[in-house]
């Protein structure tokens, strides 16, 4: 079973500029064959497939954790294009107004059309994610080569990526998603290595550019996450350790693992979309029902989750600037 945390995996920034545009290209580490549905699905499929679980429990624990860990990639890409695609369509529009027609042409229609303005299980060119991209021989050896050369080839899609796009929630996307992905491309090295006495080290870094030379992955270097492996429950997976172990093939440091998950960050609420009816053409009506549902089932009255910023939105946010900042009357 998966514990879910509403949570995300890291810090982004808020709605900016939208990016249409980005946020399809972004869409290649969602629903591209190395992209982030890839490697979580894959790397279940694998531990769902696992036998003889006892005997090669060290190998197993690795897989089925990594896995946990792929579903919070999969949430900060989906997270990472909403936010791209805040504010591109009109926020006061109502139907039957011609509200889309500024974002014809622009990036992926189906974000408008079919996603509620919103991520979706495709690739960069709006083609749906297949089953066809997960790989489970049931060979462990075979399944850990596979795995580490989708690793590799995520953090190829990663780097192009950042290079494409430079919105900043992209930006922040990437530089901590090459740092934990390089985390699992050295777990499922070392699962080979300890296997088969391969030395796969001498492939690091792979494609041939050092994580630590983008702005945007130092500061999760710096605190450490290109060495730890977190275990994502609260009482499994105890054997991790066995087969995560020994120096950074980058850096010579020691690699550690973690007995809990990252502490995670409250995502921003991202302001409605009326345009594409998301939560709805009038979702202050939807606002007012959840208001009277939590006072009739003894809640209360303000919601109870947790989000970034208080959930204020970028248009409130930036009117109470301006109110801060105008001048005050004599």
């Amino acid at each position: 079973m998966i514990r879910r945390i509403d949570r995300i995996a890291t810090e982004l920034p808020p709605p900016s500029e939208p990016d249409p545009a980005g946020a399809a290209a972004v869409q290649e580490l969602m629903g591209g064959r190395f992209g982030e549905m890839s490697t979580f699905l894959n790397y279940t499929f694998q531990s769902f497939n696992f036998r003889n679980r006892q005997g090669a429990r060290p190998f197993y624990d690795l897989i089925a954790n990594i896995a946990g860990e792929e579903f919070g990639h999969v949430e900060l890409v989906a997270a990472t294009i909403n936010t791209m695609l805040t504010g591109a369509s009109p926020a006061h529009s109502r139907a039957p107004e011609a509200a889309l027609t500024g974002v014809k042409g622009v990036g992926n229609p189906h974000h408008f059309l079919a996603g509620g303005q919103g991520a979706l299980p495709q690739n960069s060119q709006g083609r749906p994610w297949t089953g066809d991209y997960i790989f489970s021989s049931g060979d462990l050896v075979e399944d850990l080569t596979h795995n580490f050369f989708l690793e590799t080839g995520a953090r190829n899609n990663k780097l192009k990526v950042y290079e494409m796009v430079e919105h900043p929630a992209a930006r922040a996307l990437t530089g901590y998603l090459l740092v934990r992905g390089g985390v699992h491309q050295v777990a499922y090295a070392r699962a080979l290595e300890r296997l088969t006495g391969a030395d796969l080290m001498k492939l690091f870094p792979s494609p041939r550019i050092a994580t630590e030379k983008i702005p945007e992955c130092r500061p999760h270097i710096k605190r450490g996450d290109h060495l730890r492996l977190y275990r994502f429950s609260p009482t499994d997976y105890l054997e991790l350790g066995a087969v995560f172990n020994g120096p950074h093939p980058e850096t010579g440091e020691e690699l550690v693992v973690v007995d809990e998950p990252p502490a995670g960050i409250p995502p921003h609420d991202l302001p409605s979309q009326p345009a594409v009816f998301a939560p709805d053409y009038a979702p202050d009506e939807i606002a007012e029902i959840a208001e009277k549902l939590r006072t009739r089932a003894g809640l209360s009255k303000q919601p109870t989750g947790e989000v970034a910023d208080g959930g204020a939105s970028p248009a409130k946010k930036r009117r109470a600037t301006r109110r801060k900042k105008a001048p005050t009357k004599k």
